[in-house]
């Protein structure tokens, strides 16, 4: 889902801050969710700006650089089951896997 633009961010935070209304109001008013306009206004309270923050970025797997091996180990054993490839991996490189 894409990030809600800064304008759109800065109009719910500048109708908050004109007062008179809750933070419920504001949510219903720009059809998002409390916590969204809860998140916002800490988020200029503290930093300033209400910029949206970097999305994504991936967490590779603690097995990302042993792809190699990984394959050797599946060529050598092909028939063995997961729990048998967790067991030879943790004998083999003492790196526990599930």
């Amino acid at each position: 889902m894409k990030a809600y633009s800064i304008e759109f961010r800065e109009k719910i935070v500048k109708t908050y801050e004109q007062g008179d209304t809750s933070v419920r109001k504001v949510a219903q008013r720009f059809d998002v969710s409390k916590a969204f306009v809860q998140k916002i206004l800490k988020q200029k309270k503290i930093t300033g700006h209400v910029q949206p923050k970097k999305t994504g970025g991936s967490l590779k797997s603690v097995l990302h650089s042993f792809t190699t091996k990984l394959i050797e180990m599946v060529e050598k054993h092909p028939d063995s089951t997961l729990s048998e490839y967790c067991e030879y991996w943790l004998d083999s490189y003492q790196q526990s896997v599930s």
